[in-house]
């Protein structure tokens, strides 16, 4: 009796799980090009070692996220793309500032870091937030879906920086913006050169718009707008980019 109690327990957890994991966790879109059609950046990828970079108390104190909201222009009902997640700094304040008509897509290629998130969500009580488990070569979101994404001090963790944002290029709606955080030092220090960020994007299509120096040693908010899809540039073409001379 006991081990019948034990395995209708052990069954009932499992299906308890995969229900919560459903309501939290979107549908993927169908696969974007392969991995294996781009070239490999020129230059080292950064380790993922952790879902933050700093605490969400010191990133508070200089308003890291009001100053990407502002920049961008972000308003209620708009939808946007966090990319790299994490442990959903930006997701949680976001969802609230885009407001119930609004959505937020957090994307994240590590599991633990989304189930995590999803727990976080569901505290929080934040319908609006949809999870994505994405790729290294692609973010695997719903064709036309935001009109905005967001990169915060993650570019240099991407694998497949070339694949990544040639499959983005999809999910982007008519003039949607794609806005990178980073910091100005090697990518071995978990940071992007601006240089080689531009150099990158431009590989594919992208067109920076802007580089504004954000408060509160934050790093720097790199606005870039992306190709149409029939644009870009297609994946035998694209060249990496080096290191610059520092």
């Amino acid at each position: 009796m006991s081990r019948t109690l034990s395995f209708l327990s052990l069954v009932l957890l499992i299906a308890v799980s995969l229900s919560s994991r459903a309501e939290s966790i979107g549908p993927l879109a169908p696969p974007g090009a392969p991995a294996s059609a781009f070239p490999k950046p020129d230059r080292p990828v950064a380790e993922i070692i952790s879902p933050i970079w700093a605490t969400e108390e010191e990133r508070d104190a200089v308003d890291e996220s009001g100053q990407i909201i502002r920049a961008l222009g972000l308003k209620p009902g708009l939808s946007l793309a966090d990319l790299g997640a994490g442990s959903g700094y930006h997701t949680v304040r976001l969802a609230r500032a885009l407001g119930p008509d609004g959505r937020v897509y957090a994307e994240d290629v590590m599991p633990n870091y989304l189930a995590a998130l999803a727990r976080r969500v569901r505290k929080e009580r934040l319908p609006n937030v949809t999870l994505v488990h994405g790729e290294p070569h692609d973010p695997r979101l719903p064709a036309a879906s935001v009109d905005a994404a967001i990169l915060v001090h993650m570019y240099h963790e991407i694998a497949q920086p070339f694949a990544f944002l040639y499959n983005l290029v999809p999910a982007l709606k008519p003039g949607a913006q794609v806005g990178i955080v980073d910091l100005d030092r090697p990518i071995g220090e978990h940071g992007t050169p601006p240089d080689l960020l531009r150099c990158e994007l431009a590989a594919v299509g992208y067109e920076q718009v802007s580089l504004t120096k954000l408060t509160g040693e934050v790093g720097y908010l790199a606005v870039f707008r992306p190709p149409p899809e029939a644009a870009r540039i297609p994946p035998q073409a694209i060249k990496p980019c080096r290191l610059p001379k520092r």
